[in-house]
């Protein structure tokens, strides 16, 4: 690329100097481009990553690949040089005299580098800001310095107080659209007695309106460019047939300048009654209650719908939000590059820039977007399939309201997306929100503007306008940003971030591997049983008793393979905290702990030699082992709540069964207290034998009061 820009200006078309600060402007767009994938297409996918729809993997080739579609094919091939409207610039004369021109280009490569600088500090904390306002800022700080210079206006402040208010009213409506949406699927489906079956037939109907919305969008958000050049070709009569009047509209979509054209709503119509269709032939031809990838049932479903959703902002975005990066310097292109040195209205945008813009975005997702993927998809709410797509799809319908001529609000989707997240987790109760990190975030939008707009001031003032200076400031500003990333070495996953995280595709979560461990724990019960009773038998239980140590060990083994898996799974505090999650694997393996210690008990000396006492005992390890039988089906119970959308029936399953186990143990209790009795009764004869029995009592009550005190654990998934 920069071969052929030396090879096209060469003779003396370009000098060195020149060319050297062009070099240097596409590294500062490569950057800005890195810091927006890092950033804004993270925030994008972090619902998606954060519910388990998409492992990482799978999040940064779907976002790479349709950002890379929206931007190449539905992205326009030209842009506004002035961008978002910040700068008012007469272009009566067609352009505007080279000095102020060159001033405006080199304050565009201040305003990236300021933007993409302002970037890396929030992505490195993991805070989720737009960066859309941080260009904006960037390009506020050079019109300040330039009105000074050049004694002249240029900032349009009606521009800056609409995305002053913009930081207030998007999130607000994507947080209500967002609580509202899940509310709806929570009533309707989440809390019926028969979720399964009311998701068969309501979830096409609910995909309707969220198809609907996604058809629009694409025509008036990520098509509008592929719609103007249709009808420049001829391919169509007017493309505000399609598109939004610009002025003057009307409600009535069968006006010529309607808000919302006729022939938008029939094909949007179209597209919604088709994604309908298809999901209702998927779900007669599947069984949704089948575990895959850690789902069945309702979440199983909302999965695909979700991912769907994802995929339209990735290629909105890039078919939108590219210029971000490669607006500003298409323009600096255009005034370097060009003889007359002069800066017109718009800028042609070279095949090579928007593949530069498309590879740096898929680049920062691929290592520092996990960052903010983190801070979306956990540090906010709890995130579900279900939860994730009434939150994504509040955030489409909020940004394709909000790009209506009649409002022409400049909204951010970080902004907007984030305020659904928060909707979402309020539909959960206030407690549900981490106001915490919320805070943070709304901090970091607030100082988005001020903070490029001071970087853009100090490098544009340092530079003088002098290019020689603006060679060596730039240098020193990626030292010192490349310093800072150095310093956070350790923290930019490539090789993680292009693997399944959690295990091979999330082929098992950490309740489906935490009931494994149950499972476990329920076989050492039962060598233990078959130990007790060999014992009591009068029978050499040496093969039980070495089986039931195995046993533990396996189980101990699973374990840490459990929490392994938790510390790594981003799934990890959607249903509860880890430290509630560690806490539950610990109470149960206390379980085969005491089993364990029961038969080395046996091993210690022969029991009390009293038939009577000895069928005692072996009631007592059956109602043990009836009341770990129990548990284990209440841990099938949480895995199959956790994995199938934490709906009412799921619930209502789990909490009786927490109530049937508690009822086990107190049974064994009975028992251990009527076989105690009689060994105290009838053990004058052998103290020390009658002694040892009630020691063996004594841990079988352990097996089953860790039973109880294991279940009671889920207690805070079910409060929440």
């Amino acid at each position: 690329m920069i071969y052929d820009i030396y090879c096209w200006r060469l003779g003396s078309l370009m000098d060195g100097e020149t060319l050297v600060l062009i070099c240097l402007a596409l590294v500062v767009c490569a950057y800005m481009a890195w810091n927006i994938g890092a950033n804004d297409v993270a925030n994008a996918m972090g619902t998606s990553v954060g519910s388990r729809a998409l492992t990482l993997k799978q999040a940064v080739v779907i976002a790479a690949v349709f950002e890379f579609c929206g931007a190449f094919f539905a992205g326009d091939a030209v842009t506004d040089t002035v961008r978002k409207g910040i700068l008012i610039v007469d272009f009566s004369d067609g352009t505007v005299d080279a000095v102020l021109s060159q001033d405006i280009a080199f304050g565009f490569i201040a305003a990236m580098m300021a933007a993409a600088t302002w970037l890396t500090i929030a992505t490195r904390w993991g805070l989720p800001v737009s960066t859309t306002h941080s260009i904006i800022g960037g390009i506020l700080g050079v019109g300040l310095i330039l009105e000074v210079k050049h004694n002249t206006s240029l900032i349009d402040w009606d521009v800056v107080s609409k995305v002053v208010v913009s930081w207030v009213m998007s999130p607000l409506m994507g947080g209500l659209l967002g609580f509202f949406s899940f509310m709806i699927i929570k009533k309707l489906i989440l809390e019926n007695e028969n979720p399964i079956d009311r998701s068969r037939w309501l979830a096409p109907i609910l995909a309707f309106p969220t198809f609907f919305v996604l058809g629009l969008a694409l025509q008036f958000k990520a098509l509008k460019g592929f719609i103007s050049k249709a009808a420049s070709n001829g391919w169509i009569e007017n493309k505000y047939d399609w598109l939004p009047a610009k002025e003057d509209g009307v409600f009535d979509p069968w006006a010529d300048n309607a808000w919302i054209p006729i022939n938008s709503l029939m094909l949007a119509a179209c597209i919604g009654a088709f994604g309908s269709a298809i999901l209702y032939m998927a779900l007669r031809s599947i069984d949704i209650s089948e575990e895959k990838r850690g789902f069945r049932g309702v979440e199983r479903i909302f999965v695909w719908l979700q991912i769907i959703t994802a995929a339209y902002v990735a290629f909105a975005h890039g078919a939108n939000d590219r210029s971000n990066a490669i607006g500003p310097m298409a323009a600096v292109w255009q005034v370097l590059s060009s003889d007359t040195g002069e800066l017109a209205a718009e800028a042609n945008i070279p095949l090579w820039l928007i593949l530069l813009g498309s590879a740096g975005i898929a680049v920062g997702v691929m290592t520092w977007g996990w960052r903010v993927m983190e801070t979306i998809g956990k540090k906010i709410t709890d995130i579900t399939p279900t939860r994730g797509f009434a939150a994504e799809f509040g955030a489409a319908t909020t940004i394709l309201v909000f790009s209506m001529p009649f409002l022409a609000v400049p909204v951010s989707t970080t902004h907007t997306l984030v305020g659904a997240v928060v909707g979402v987790g309020l539909a959960g109760g206030a407690k549900a929100v981490d106001f915490r990190v919320f805070g943070k975030i709304a901090a970091s939008w607030v100082a988005s503007v001020p903070a490029a707009a001071f970087g853009a001031i100090v490098l544009f003032v340092a530079s003088g306008g002098e290019s020689i200076n603006m060679m060596v400031i730039l240098p020193l500003s990626f030292m010192a940003v490349g310093y800072a990333i150095w310093k956070s070495s350790g923290e930019v996953h490539v090789e993680e971030a292009l693997s399944d995280v959690g295990g091979k595709g999330h082929s098992i979560t950490p309740f489906e591997l935490f009931h494994a461990h149950a499972q476990a724990v329920e076989q050492t019960v039962e060598h233990m049983l078959e130990a007790v009773n060999t014992a009591c038998d009068d029978k050499d239980a040496s093969k039980a008793i070495q089986a039931t140590i195995e046993a533990e060990l396996e189980a101990d083994n699973i374990k840490g393979e459990v929490r392994r898996l938790a510390l790594k799974d981003m799934r990890m505090g959607v249903q509860v905290s880890m430290d509630d999650f560690l806490y539950m694997v610990t109470r149960q393996d206390r379980i085969a702990d005491y089993a364990q210690n029961v038969a080395e008990q046996l091993a210690f000396r022969p029991l009390f030699d009293d038939k009577k006492a000895k069928e005692n005992l072996k009631k007592m390890a059956q109602a043990v082992a009836d009341t770990v039988a129990k548990y284990e089906d209440a841990v099938e119970a949480l895995r199959d709540f956790t994995i199938s959308g934490q709906t009412k029936a799921a619930e209502m399953a789990l909490g009786d069964l927490i109530r049937e186990v508690n009822i086990c143990e107190h049974e064994a209790d009975g028992v251990e207290a009527m076989a105690a009795a009689y060994v105290f009764t009838h053990g004058e004869d052998s103290p020390l034998a009658a002694m040892h029995m009630y020691r063996v009592l004594q841990r079988l009550d352990d097996v089953a009061n860790a039973c109880e005190k294991a279940a009671n654990a889920f207690l805070p998934i079910l409060n929440r």
